[in-house]
């Protein structure tokens, strides 16, 4: 007998990874992403986040150890590895890695698939002294088509930016999956949720689009991490995390990314998209983006 299709035909295992690479020590940092991989698909995970410059630790002295901790995609190391991995196990990757291209870097993010490379983002928003090493991205926010769903990709501080959610649920997006590397903010309890957690959750709910948010921990040449990771529903209420602020693990969950699309009809008058005034500001809020959400 032929099985029926039905409404969960989407529903996708999604794992972030919270780890901590050490800076400059590119072998062992891709060794371990490759090992949390592994256990990560071990438990069932088709959709994996790791976090922000995860080859190649965060914090560099120079710039020659910049350029040397840097790779081209798609046909760096890291990049093989974790496709290597995609293949074997049928998921798909997004994680930060240091790229290279000619003589520029960027802060970037990868999306590979069973088949290999997907698409590159690169870091639109730098944050403190990655200006020294870095140039902003030029690729805009763009939104790939998997077999899972539409994917979404940005980096870290791009997400103090609405417009970069919006920009991304405005192509079509399912789920934005945000390698990152927070740091403490000035004031915050440490108590209280993480600013970015707050941030993710509001931005989840006021477009629609499920959030997976993949954090670093550990200090790094003086410079401390939050962790926290966190998957978030489209609801805005999380589904998977937080994570600890201090321990390497995984989170996962498990989610429908077809109800980020169908769910956006909030009630009988109301679907937060459609009922933009594109009247007052531009369609795409000045992008050359190709909107693709309806």
């Amino acid at each position: 007998m032929t099985k029926k299709k039905g409404r969960n035909e989407a529903v996708v295992k999604i794992a972030c990874i919270q780890m901590e690479p050490v800076a400059g020590d590119k072998d062992g940092n891709v060794r371990k992403s490759a090992e949390r991989i592994e256990e990560a698909a071990g438990n069932g995970a088709k959709l994996i986040v790791l976090p922000e410059l995860c080859n190649s630790g965060y914090v560099f002295e120079t710039r020659a150890e910049a350029f040397e901790l840097s790779e081209e995609v798609p046909g760096g190391p890291t990049i093989a590895i974790w496709a290597e991995l995609a293949a074997r196990h049928q998921l798909h990757i997004v994680a930060g890695f240091n790229e290279r291209d000619g003589e520029v870097l960027y802060n970037a993010s990868v999306v590979i698939g069973p088949h290999g490379h997907v698409g590159t983002f690169r870091k639109v928003h730098l944050w403190n002294e990655e200006n020294l090493f870095f140039e902003p991205g030029n690729l805009g926010f763009p939104v790939f088509k998997t077999p899972i769903g539409r994917i979404g990709t940005f980096i870290c501080y791009d997400g103090w930016f609405p417009e970069s959610y919006r920009l991304c649920a405005l192509q079509g997006a399912d789920i934005i999956c945000i390698p990152t590397n927070w740091v403490p903010i000035p004031g915050q309890d440490k108590d209280r949720e993480a600013m970015a957690n707050i941030l993710v959750m509001a931005a989840a709910h006021s477009n629609s689009v499920f959030i997976a948010a993949a954090d670093r921990i550990g200090t790094e040449r003086g410079q401390p991490f939050i962790g926290q990771s966190i998957i978030v529903s489209y609801t805005g209420w999380p589904i998977g995390g937080p994570a600890s602020p201090d321990r390497d693990e995984i989170i996962y969950a498990e989610a429908n990314l077809s109800d980020a699309r169908r769910k956006r009809n909030w009630n009988e008058y109301n679907q937060v998209l459609r009922d933009r005034r594109s009247d007052v500001y531009e369609e795409m809020l000045g992008s050359d983006m190709v909107p693709g959400w309806y």
